[in-house]
């Protein structure tokens, strides 16, 4: 194939990894973006090595290793000073350079925004995309405000969970998360290679993610969640900061110098959590990734990962099509074991973790915590955490990279 004209509707990782690996291939790329700046939405999150490897190809890595924070651990803790039950560790993998990294959403966007900026990539911005219409074989894209911009042989959603690009499918999770980035405290005790975690049954979890110094913040910072029902937000508004920090108190006293840097309620965000995948993925010179083709809890920490995957798989597939359709299929083919794989894992794995259950933690706590200690589940743990299970590197031409070989 030639050279495609192709929008990109969406400004995440999935949406700006795309865009940057399309234009490198010799397409005529913009991307559409609904806010007048673009900017990141959230807190931290975890790049894995699945999603380092994209970002290896795309000279990335090293960048994000500067910005961020290189986690070894996930461990999880049973009440203030209960049992350990659940302690996964890279180094099982048996890779001595295999580990994630922790990192703010605004340090993850601005790299790879600076890299399209710099490609010569447009970014149209103030731009509601509101549906896409097919015209023979190219699509036009419609907004909000009435605009039409097209025709492109390709549409790729990136829009998220909710596009408009995509029929509604899936179903909202019970469970969510207030979330706050805040300053690393002086002498805390928390791991400053570990995502750390603490439970009471699966109804309740607050945990601390390291996520390095963004640019915009002058020391380094945590993301600080804490698990809430979405039906109980305004409640716990209602209730006031003080009656939720002796809460959280209770169950992690080491979290007082983070709850001492909260004085507002608007320094926590809400994040809604939806559990979709899509059957059809590609249609007629449209094809949905990231959160947009398959979304879950964050509970295996893959959201931005697998749309880094997905972006890869696009470009590949593109490359090695004969055709727009047949490169799409190829996209999809190369990742819908690897997504379905997750999807259900996830879907297994989110009500341990939250949920009204109290059978469920009793089993964890008990049963699923100690043996998780015991090889081979060391293994199988951090192969689900890493991203690694299932081999989805290899179909796509692709390694996890040594970043303990960077300068």
């Amino acid at each position: 194939m030639g050279p495609l004209d192709i929008a990109i509707a969406g400004c995440g990782p999935g949406g700006l990894a795309a865009a940057l690996l399309l234009k490198r291939d010799g397409h005529r790329v913009t991307v559409f973006e609904r806010f007048e700046t673009p900017r990141p939405i959230g807190s931290g999150l975890m790049l894995q090595p699945t999603g380092l490897a994209v970002l290896d190809r795309l000279g990335l890595a090293d960048l994000a290793l500067q910005k961020g924070a290189r986690i070894d651990r996930l461990v999880g803790q049973a009440g203030m000073a209960g049992p350990v039950v659940l302690d996964v560790r890279y180094a099982a993998l048996g890779r001595p350079a295999a580990f994630g990294i922790g990192i703010h959403r605004a340090s993850l966007f601005a790299l790879l925004h600076d890299a399209v900026t710099a490609a010569g990539v447009p970014i149209a911005t103030g731009r509601t995309v509101a549906s896409s219409v097919l015209d023979g074989v190219k699509r036009h894209l419609h907004f909000a405000d009435g605009g039409v911009a097209g025709p492109f042989d390709l549409v790729v959603d990136a829009l998220g969970t909710r596009t408009p690009l995509a029929p509604p499918t899936g179903r909202s999770l019970a469970y969510g998360a207030i979330w706050a980035s805040l300053d690393w405290p002086d002498g805390a005790s928390f791991d400053g290679a570990a995502l750390e975690q603490r439970y009471r049954r699966a109804s309740t979890m607050v945990g601390v993610l390291p996520i390095g110094t963004p640019s915009n913040a002058s020391r380094p910072q945590v993301a600080f969640f804490w698990s809430l029902r979405a039906d109980r937000l305004a409640a716990w508004r209602t209730a006031g900061l003080d009656a939720w920090k002796g809460e959280v108190l209770l169950l992690w006293p080491a979290c007082a110098p983070l709850l001492d840097q909260i004085v507002d309620p608007d320094q926590l965000t809400f994040a809604h959590y939806a559990h979709r995948t899509l059957c059809n993925p590609a249609e007629p010179a449209l094809i949905h990734i990231g959160d947009a083709w398959h979304s879950a809890s964050p509970q295996l920490g893959q959201g931005a990962n697998m749309a880094l995957l997905d972006a890869w798989s696009l470009t590949k597939g593109l490359r090695e099509g004969a055709s727009v359709g047949a490169g799409l299929e190829r996209a999809v083919a190369g990742r819908r074991r690897h997504v379905h794989l997750y999807q259900r894992l996830t879907a297994l794995f989110t009500p341990v973790y939250q949920s009204d259950s109290r059978l469920l933690p009793f089993v964890r706590d008990r049963l699923v915590g100690p043996m998780s200690k015991l090889w081979p589940a060391t293994w199988i743990q951090a192969a689900m955490v890493s991203g690694l299970i299932g081999n989805p590197l290899h179909p796509l031409g692709l390694d996890a990279p040594d970043l303990t070989l960077l300068p």
